[in-house]
């Protein structure tokens, strides 16, 4: 390990070990699975935090030889133990990505499409492609570059073989060939009235989806059936989300549906949904007539909606009243 770290230090990467893990040195051959909580910190006095693992309640999970986009780490973790915990201090080179790495890992602890916002391009060209991440702190840091400190602690150490896959580190072979299996799980979990569990499971098949899909040209026959098997699993992701009363969530993935398919009466129907549950009454109004236009036979359902709406309405209004009342009253 001593000429492992020798050899970090010459290419610009400063371990300093914090407390000492247990066990032998993992092998770490391709397909072993490391497990680690880390903090990003800014070089200087101050130190100031980027990233906290911690703080989003799940650690970083890596497989090695995966070619993650940030080499440094799988570097480093070669030289830790289960339980050590240790500082990397990386000159520039090595983590010239890391605002693109830090989007990505942002947005699935905030449940949204890791993808979100890239171009059909490579890496480096979306970072010379100067439009904002969605972070203030990491546009800075694309902008100008500078040296990081990772304060990483590994939890565990897995052995090709003796884990479940998780979907990003699949082959495109795997993925294609997990997305039916996992999309059945979902199906069972909601079945259960798991709903967050069965909505983590739509959203891992999506993600397999996304991926693949960010390697064919938009709008390309394989694209196209590629977005076609993402609808449906998006629309399940969405009832999820429903009854989980997260209606921002479900209006941006259904509105983003009926930009492509207007005719998607699912998409119409959770929509209008969503729309009724945060009083855009208007809205949720001309969703549903949208539905029975599509498909008369869905009177009933969307009738008893209305019906709910409408009730929700009076009740509000009666509220309003007595509040409105109390307030000229004083």
């Amino acid at each position: 390990m001593a000429q492992q770290v020798e050899q970090l230090r010459a290419d610009g990467v400063y371990k300093e070990v914090l407390r000492e893990g247990t066990g032998p040195l993992p092998d770490f051959r391709d397909g072993t699975k490391a497990t680690f909580h880390y903090r990003t910190l800014r070089c200087g006095d101050e130190e100031a935090p980027l990233d906290d693992s911690r703080t989003r309640g799940k650690p970083m999970e890596l497989i090695v030889g995966k070619k993650f986009k940030l080499p440094v780490w799988e570097a480093a973790l070669r030289t830790m133990r289960p339980g050590e915990r240790a500082r990397f201090r990386c000159d520039t080179k090595h983590v010239v990505l890391y605002p693109l790495v830090s989007k990505s890992l942002r947005n699935i602890a905030a449940g949204k499409d890791p993808l979100e916002g890239q171009r059909h391009c490579c890496s480096i060209a979306q970072l010379h492609d100067h439009c904002s991440l969605g972070y203030p702190d990491l546009d800075e840091l694309q902008k100008n570059p500078q040296p990081l400190i990772f304060d990483i602690e590994v939890l565990k150490v897995e052995a090709p073989g003796s884990y479940q896959q998780d979907p990003w580190a699949m082959t495109d072979e795997e993925k294609l060939q997990a997305v039916p299996l996992i999309h059945k799980e979902g199906n069972e979990l909601y079945r259960q009235g798991k709903v967050q569990e069965a909505a983590a499971k739509y959203y891992d098949a999506i993600a397999c989806l996304k991926n693949l899909q960010m390697k064919e040209q938009p709008g390309s026959p394989d694209w196209i059936e590629l977005d076609q098997k993402i609808t449906p699993l998006l629309l399940n992701y969405c009832q999820c989300k429903l009854q989980c009363e997260e209606y921002y969530e479900v209006l941006d993935h259904c509105s983003s549906i009926l930009n492509k398919y207007e005719d998607n009466v699912k998409a119409y129907f959770k929509r209008g949904k969503a729309h009724a549950a945060v009083w855009n009454v208007a809205e949720a109004q001309a969703d549903f007539a949208k539905v029975l236009a599509l498909d008369p036979s869905l009177r009933p359902v969307v009738s008893k909606e209305l019906r709910s709406l409408e009730a929700r309405l009076r009740e509000k209004d009666a509220e309003d009243k007595v509040r409105f009342k109390g307030m000229f009253s004083q």
